[in-house]
């Protein structure tokens, strides 16, 4: 055989055996319902791409002294905080203090709200002051955050429940706060007394995601933007900010970031057909948990086609409740009392160990390294779904946990 044909032989050989031993060299993609992180269902080719864009800024760009990081800083990047879009672990928890009681904070322009316990070379790491009331909070998971941005103002304020009307015990309300000068009321948002209803954070401080992300960059990596223009101060290294030449991130990759997490997928359930599963789903709402972790909520319109009116599983009523003295730590924000707390989404919950180094950090700050455990945490409007986890027999309370493993 001429030389040319056994090499034209060995090549097409080659590429047979290449194609069919792909599943030796590539390894095969995680189950959706196993990762947080991926789009929504129903994005046009042009949303998917600043998806694409939005998730190549969060979760790959890491920030330098050299493209603005700090000088006063906690973090380097969006994905360091938020792994696989997953909760954070305690190396990245936040300090914030200053407000003790709803108003103000006192330390704003002194440091506060947060704590930024890393500085570049030639400033000095930030300490607390003396005296000053802290809370440490654990980064949540950024998963399905879009969808909660969608929930209406009206259908929140029809859980509400003020004077714990239903004598449930339970007497959610919503997180009201100053809008921030560089934004604008959604379509339908609801005001009282010129303040707006809040859903993101621990304490429901933040309006919406772009004024959730323009702060987590100005106070976590020191990043500035056209919308706040500042970068953090420390008040041992005087108390002026220090002010940038300009944006360190553009708005352009402010808005792709914005994107990025309105139109992360909702957290897939798993198991759900398991009996101990649906047997432990109906102990939660026998426990009342469901009062505050609701099941079930709706979105409403949006410029978003995929996220607009659809039926969501968050469990969460993104309200705030009051959980008693044992988690009060005598810090708040905005409206919030300081033992008062949003009730944070269930959905992912069973996904938790995968970005917090495979154990749970469970409850504002971490202090919880169950799920069991984080149960046995809630007082105040949740003490009687603890109480009623606690006398449930052991069967019970692993079928109740399985389920919210499930989530």
């Amino acid at each position: 055989m001429p030389l040319r044909s056994v090499i034209l032989s060995v090549t097409i050989a080659a590429s047979v055996w290449l194609f069919a031993s792909c599943d030796l060299v590539i390894p095969p993609a995680p189950d959706a319902e196993s990762i947080l992180d991926g789009p929504a269902d129903g994005l046009t080719l042009t949303q998917s791409r600043l998806f694409t864009r939005g998730d190549a800024v969060f979760n790959d760009k890491v920030f330098t002294s050299v493209s603005g990081l700090g000088p006063y800083f906690v973090g380097t990047s969006c994905g360091g905080c938020h792994a696989g879009d997953g909760k954070g672990h305690p190396f990245t928890t936040l300090t914030r203090f200053g407000q003790s009681a709803p108003g103000g904070n006192m330390y704003i322009g002194m440091g506060g709200p947060q704590l930024q316990n890393r500085a570049l070379p030639g400033f000095t790491p930030e300490r607390l002051p003396a005296g000053a009331t802290s809370t440490r909070l654990t980064p949540p998971a950024v998963t399905g955050l879009g969808f909660l941005e969608a929930v209406p103002d009206s259908l929140l304020l029809s859980i509400a429940d003020p004077g714990d009307a239903d004598a449930d015990g339970i007497s959610g309300v919503p997180s009201w706060i100053d809008l921030a000068a560089y934004l604008l009321p959604r379509p339908g948002s609801v005001s009282q007394a010129g303040k707006y209803i809040g859903r993101f954070g621990k304490k429901g401080a933040a309006y919406s995601l772009l004024q959730q992300t323009v702060t987590a960059y100005q106070q976590d990596i020191g990043i500035t933007s056209v919308f706040l223009p500042d970068n953090p101060v420390n008040p041992e290294d005087g108390v002026h900010p220090v002010t940038a030449s300009g944006p360190e991130v553009t708005e352009d990759e402010i808005n792709a970031v914005v994107f990025y997490l309105q139109t992360l997928k909702t957290p897939i359930r798993r198991n759900r057909s398991d009996a101990e599963v649906l047997r432990g789903e109906t102990l939660f709402s026998q426990a009342g948990c469901g009062g505050c972790h609701r099941p079930t909520l709706f979105t409403g319109p949006s410029q978003i086609d995929a996220i607009a009116s659809v039926e969501i599983n968050p469990y969460t009523d993104l309200l705030l409740h009051d959980m008693g003295a044992g988690l009060d730590d005598g810090y708040t924000e905005g409206s919030a009392l300081t033992s008062e707390w949003k009730t944070p989404p269930l959905w992912g919950l069973g996904l938790s160990p995968n970005s917090q180094g495979g154990e749970y950090f469970l409850m504002h700050d971490g202090r919880a390294r169950s799920i069991a455990e984080a149960i046995l945490l809630h007082g105040g409007e949740a003490a009687a779904s603890r109480t009623a986890f606690e006398n449930f027999s052991d069967a019970d309370r692993a079928a109740l946990l399985k389920f919210l493993e499930s989530l």
